[in-house]
């Protein structure tokens, strides 16, 4: 059986929800970011006992179908900006219909209706965060950061950044402003 977490966005996440299974007297088979498996089924009061630990944590259990395939969504895509080392090879589109097995249409529309924002736009917000994060720590030029983010070129960044932001990589840079968001705030 498998129940779907909402704001599981990081694996120190994964490791509280995990730590907070066990101390119910669950032995999950796997967690994973946005879900959580067990080889037997969970009764209606297990699940109403488990929603309440994970609310006080400010996790949600999902149990629609259109809001678990949304969280499929975002943690896919914050895996993909915040995770993964590899530039992705193909379009976010086809890359998010390969995961979650539903074509691309169908996927921006329950989005975009759950979250009243598109895939892009949540996908560019992903992207901005971790450019934060990156300029933040002074490790990287501008043209690494683009480069990491499998930016076309640094006016692209630099775009996508200002039209989120409201500031350009080098204005928050030189700021070194700390209104970074977590990511279930995104």
């Amino acid at each position: 059986m498998e129940l779907h977490i909402k704001n599981m966005v990081c694996n120190r996440c994964k490791m509280v929800v995990k730590a907070e299974l066990e101390k119910l007297g669950f032995d999950p088979v796997s967690v994973e970011l946005g879900k959580v498996s067990f080889v037997e089924n969970i009764s209606f009061t297990d699940k109403v006992k488990i929603a309440e630990k994970l609310n006080q944590l400010g996790f949600e259990l999902l149990e629609d179908k259109k809001a678990q395939i949304t969280e499929q969504i975002k943690t896919v895509i914050i895996n993909l900006v915040h995770y993964t080392k590899e530039p992705l090879k193909i379009n976010l589109s086809s890359f998010l219909s390969e995961r979650i097995h539903l074509e691309y249409p169908q996927l921006s529309a329950l989005f975009s209706e759950l979250e009243n924002q598109t895939i892009a736009k949540y996908f560019i917000a992903q992207k901005v965060e971790k450019a934060k994060e990156m300029l933040t720590y002074r490790e990287l030029t501008l043209s690494e950061i683009a480069y990491q983010l499998n930016y076309s070129s640094v006016a692209h960044l630099s775009s996508q950044f200002k039209q989120v932001t409201g500031l350009t990589p080098s204005t928050y840079k030189n700021l070194l402003l700390a209104n970074r968001k977590s990511l279930d705030e995104v």
